[in-house]
């Protein structure tokens, strides 16, 4: 089983042509809510494309907001633990999707800050607690730390990017960031292979988007070309990506079997609109994985070229 602690956002997504540049005001078309935030998205990812009993310690506001995310996560088969704020309104995102599917994100956390310490129930019986960086570091922290008291794995997707000590990276088993969190972590702006020796976590994996994904893991370093699918909006794809990484190692899968796994479903979630709304059931991933072909040598090559493992 895995406990997810972390965020629940609504998610108000426009679409444009391009993404606002700033001062620059950029005329949208259609108009949509979605429910989101990284935690949620995780969450439902690990439950309905992972196929794992997945329960989440989430804060949600007393609005209307709330109960569109709460119904969200159950009907995914999300065993919820959620903290009521009344003071606080139920965290919201507003994101820009332009027509080459990229984002621009920007997200007000309200009941997410909610989420203290002593939130956490005991972990008996999980074997992974995923986090991320969308509620307090100071609880991220100690629920990293309940975890590793109990035996739990703890697994944590540094966004969004923000510098991290040393002492909670201590208490971190698997790392998942993308380019741009990999270099604030590593406080290192050189290539992927050079960013990676600077940090001192046993697990490191790092989401290149259209290039795939690679870790650093038990000595050596693995590498997963991407899926070729066509993309229309990429909200979601890296909490996919999470979620289904965490439920596959916690079946057991080989780290590259999980990286696989991961992969494809971040693949298959950029081609749907929205965040959860846009993450595969279990039987659509693996049917997805069957039609793929094997991946080649030179596509491993080029990725290894890219992150800075070969010339």
């Amino acid at each position: 089983m895995i406990f997810v602690a972390g965020s629940a956002n609504l998610d108000f997504v426009v679409r444009a042509a391009h993404i606002p540049a700033p001062g620059e005001t950029v005329l949208g078309r259609d108009f949509k809510t979605y429910p989101g935030g990284k935690g949620a998205n995780q969450a439902v990812a690990s439950a309905r494309a992972g196929g794992v009993t997945t329960h989440m310690l989430l804060a949600l506001g007393a609005d209307a907001h709330a109960t569109t995310l709460e119904q969200s996560l159950q009907q995914a088969g999300v065993h919820c633990h959620i903290v009521r704020d009344a003071q606080q309104a139920t965290g919201t995102a507003f994101i820009c999707v332009s027509d080459d599917a990229e984002n621009a994100i920007t997200v007000a956390p309200g009941a997410n800050q909610s989420l203290r310490a002593a939130d956490l129930p005991a972990l008996d019986g999980f074997s992974h607690l995923l986090l991320q960086l969308e509620t307090p570091l100071a609880s991220v922290a100690a629920y990293a730390r309940a975890a590793r008291a109990q035996g739990v794995t703890v697994v944590l997707n540094a966004a969004p990017a923000q510098a991290l000590d040393d002492e909670l990276l201590a208490l971190i088993d698997v790392l998942i960031v993308n380019q741009g969190e990999l270099a604030t972590v590593a406080r290192h702006q050189g290539n992927i292979a050079e960013c990676l020796a600077g940090i001192a976590v046993p697990t490191v994996v790092v989401t290149l988007g259209a290039h795939g994904c690679c870790a650093r893991y038990a000595g050596q370093v693995l590498m997963q070309p991407s899926f070729a699918v066509q993309s229309i909006d990429t909200t979601g794809a890296g909490d996919t990506f999470c979620g289904v990484l965490v439920a596959a190692l916690s079946q057991g899968e080989a780290m590259a079997q999980a990286l696989r796994h991961a992969s494809a479903a971040g693949a298959l979630a950029c081609t749907r609109a929205g965040a959860q709304s846009s993450i595969p059931t279990h039987a659509e991933l693996m049917d997805f994985l069957a039609s793929q072909p094997v991946t080649t040598a030179a596509q491993t090559q080029a990725l290894q070229r890219y992150c800075g493992f070969a010339s």
